[in-house]
């Protein structure tokens, strides 16, 4: 997954344009996808054949990754979805095919960066024990803040199925034993006041409510919680909004894996998929008259002028859960991948 300049961190909006007064709008655009590359670091053995092992090395695993970026590099100029499909799953293969299908709404700068190939650098390998998949630590080239990949199999495939770009929020130490190995946790098991399967919901109740329900349970204190209450707050202002009201609805993910490492401090670090839609609806006494137009990304899946313009957007957050206290949503990644 490349970091693209455009790609907002925040739960991403679409600008919806009134069939009134000559009104147009453009949407923000995103993307998804890419790469880059470091070496692998010294690969630990077990001296005991009972000793705990991972489903890959680290020299496996560094060649797994840069397989990933080697095909991506090479989907991405082409835009071959059906490529980057043998190497990318989850909710990032969903971003991906959607910045694929919106690819020709973007400005040719934002096309030719997209298309530059990249690699991951500076790279921390997190292998659980006995577990299927791994997650590393990464900074893409052009990037200054560190993704945090999960790779897992799907269809017999190593595929990248998670990744989240951590902006300002730095990544907690995660925990690792004599052998070098990260300890996976139950996504369902209870960690303090949540268990990390219950994360998403909790989430997505930010932009329904405001946090006032489900919500309260998790930190309002973190840039990604004030970023995604701003969208709730301000979902009601603007000058479409004299015609038109604007509602966020929680939405089951394309993909519903959740991954979860222990940390040092004994708490637990989560990758979770989420999803909702944003529904903008023309007023009552402007349905007979007036109708909403699509932006330029919208309009690639239905371009009709409408009285209600409902987008999908598919995400990825990462949250700490500690022993005691708030959990946090401290980073996330949503997309466009649909609008009726």
């Amino acid at each position: 997954m490349r970091p693209h300049p455009h790609r907002i961190r925040t739960a991403r909006t679409t600008r919806t344009a009134l069939f009134v007064l000559g009104m147009t709008s453009v949407t923000a655009l995103t993307a998804c996808s890419g790469s880059t590359d470091e070496k692998a670091g010294a690969d630990t053995s077990a001296s005991a054949s009972t000793a705990p092992k991972g489903a890959v090395t680290r020299a496996q695993a560094a060649k797994i990754v840069d397989t990933y970026v080697t095909v991506n590099n090479k989907a991405n100029k082409a835009q071959n979805e059906k490529l980057l499909a043998t190497v990318e799953g989850g909710q990032v293969h969903e971003q991906s095919k959607a910045d694929y299908k919106t690819f020709s709404t973007w400005t040719k700068a934002d096309q030719s960066d997209y298309e530059k190939p990249f690699s991951y650098q500076s790279r921390e390998y997190y292998i659980p024990a006995d577990e299927d998949w791994f997650a590393v630590k990464a900074t893409a080239s052009g990037s200054k803040d560190p993704a945090l990949l999960v790779f897992d199999k799907e269809g017999g495939a190593w595929k990248l199925m998670s990744a989240v770009y951590t902006d300002d929020a730095p990544l907690p130490k995660i925990a690792t034993d004599d052998n070098g190995l990260a300890t996976a946790v139950d996504p369902a098991t209870r960690v303090g006041s949540m268990a990390p399967n219950d994360v998403s919901a909790a989430f997505e109740d930010f932009f329904e409510t405001g946090g006032k329900k489900a919500g309260a349970t998790l930190s309002r204190t973190t840039q990604a919680a004030k970023d995604s209450l701003k969208l709730y707050n301000d979902r009601d202002k603007g000058k479409i909004s004299r015609w038109s009201t604007k509602k966020y609805f929680a939405k089951p993910p394309a993909h519903k894996d959740t991954y979860a490492l222990r940390l040092a401090d004994g708490g637990v670090l989560a990758v979770i998929p989420t999803a909702h839609t944003q529904e903008t609806l023309l007023k009552p006494q402007y349905m007979s008259s007036f109708q909403l137009t699509p932006s330029e990304e919208e309009s690639v899946y239905n371009p009709e002028k409408r009285a209600l313009v409902t987008d999908t957007f598919q995400g990825m957050a990462l949250a700490t859960l500690p022993k005691s206290g708030k959990p946090a949503v401290i980073a996330r990644e949503y997309g466009m991948t649909d609008s009726k």
